[in-house]
């Protein structure tokens, strides 16, 4: 069995468990739904306030611009809320990122809005897993962190961005930005399984929209005339599903366009989310969408522009990867925790993170469960239990004995 040292055990006394659930439980008061940029500004404010407890600089940085696709076709910009970066000791020569996400799925009008006690040790609750509590976790682990010894050494990055529940496209240039030339990164989505299991390899996401563009007519006089939009829509939507295979997902999602029952509809935009399990799939997917987008547009006399692309790369398990695992798997077995590890197919900033090569282990956060649902829920001991083995990584990733 690993053993933990004396020095070790003493860098984690200081871990107080009842103010992080403190902190979850002021957090989670406040709706940060990814389109609530009020609640995300007080939330990124109470954010710098706590982080500033760490030594560095604390700062919001501003979302990058990020477009959509208006049911009409139209690109219109989408604002976002401002990140949260912290940087400690940007000169040291081994630095780590260490990443988080302080929006939730739950928009300011949604009936999931308190916090309740499920038993004794659960505690219900918008953002308590996924991951208000996996912030906690973060601020607790550097604060133990920042007594060992060796931590004068080290230093790191903190982000804790706006937008990570939708794909994290207005915070993904800042993303790669903290990712370059860190010798590991740790990401506190809550754990795949309410027993601690991490998420290892992932597969990646993608999200597009087809504009197509027909020709109107009178559905009664000259039919004829027209090229039906819609039509096209449905016949893509096929041709996507012909698409699919093992490794490669793909979900038409939603088809807006039309108009009068009398007018052929000159517009659609067609909606699709892939799924591809490997950078392999992902390319096969890219070789084949052109011929498919170009015999849809010759079959029905239409143009088709392909607006999005793969937000979230495949992310393998490298050797590299197994080595943060394997670390923090022995970290859990001195601290009593047993850690293991699966194959995932939801995605995250840690997908981001892996693509530029920085090893990742990205479900440090709390235990829980039923995450993007009314029924989220929070194991409260999980709260010190990952941060003490958040600290302990760090200390012996950084070759603290």
């Amino acid at each position: 069995m690993e053993q933990l040292a004396a020095t070790e055990a003493a860098l984690l006394e200081g871990i107080d468990a009842a103010a992080m659930l403190a902190q979850v439980q002021q957090w989670c008061a406040i709706n940060t739904g990814t389109r609530n940029l009020a609640g995300l500004a007080q939330q990124a404010a109470l954010l710098a306030d706590a982080f500033a407890a760490l030594p560095g600089e604390v700062r919001l940085m501003p979302a990058a611009p990020v477009e959509a696709i208006a049911a009409d076709g139209r690109a219109v910009p989408i604002e976002h809320g401002a990140h949260m970066v912290l940087s400690v000791r940007p000169n040291a020569p081994r630095r780590y990122l260490l990443t988080g996400h302080m929006d939730t799925v739950f928009p300011a009008d949604h009936a999931f809005q308190a916090l309740t006690w499920l038993d004794d040790e659960t505690l219900g609750g918008p953002g308590t897993a996924d991951m208000k509590g996996g912030i906690a976790v973060i601020l607790a682990a550097l604060k133990a962190f920042e007594a060992s010894l060796v931590s004068p050494y080290v230093g790191y990055d903190v982000l804790i961005n706006s937008d990570e529940e939708t794909g994290s496209l207005a915070s993904a240039p800042l993303i790669a930005e903290l990712a370059k030339g860190k010798a590991a990164a740790l990401t506190y989505e809550p754990s795949a399984l309410p027993d601690g299991t991490l998420a290892g390899a992932r597969g990646g996401s993608g999200n597009y929209s087809a504009i197509i563009t027909g020709r109107s007519a009178h559905a009664g006089r000259n039919p004829q005339d027209g090229r039906n939009a819609l039509v096209a829509a449905a016949d893509l939507t096929l041709g996507l599903k012909g698409l699919q295979e093992d490794g490669l997902a793909i979900n038409p999602a939603r088809i807006d366009g039309g108009s009068a029952n009398n007018v052929v509809p000159d517009h659609a935009v067609l909606r699709f989310n892939i799924r591809p399990r490997t950078q392999a799939d992902a390319a096969r997917f890219a070789a084949a969408i052109g011929p498919l987008l170009r015999e849809v547009e010759l079959a029905h006399e239409v143009q088709v522009h392909l607006h999005g692309g793969i937000s979230r790369p495949p992310k393998p398990l490298t050797a590299e990867a197994e080595a943060l695992f394997e670390l923090v798997r022995s970290c859990g077995a001195a601290l009593g925790q047993p850690i293991r590890w699966q194959s995932s197919g939801g995605v995250c900033d840690g997908n981001n993170i892996a693509a530029l090569g920085v090893p990742v282990v990205d479900t440090m956060g709390v235990r829980g469960g039923a995450i993007h649902s009314p029924q989220e829920y929070m194991i409260v001991p999980s709260l010190a239990e990952r941060a003490a083995l958040s600290a302990l990584v760090l200390h012996r990733l950084s070759g603290g004995k």
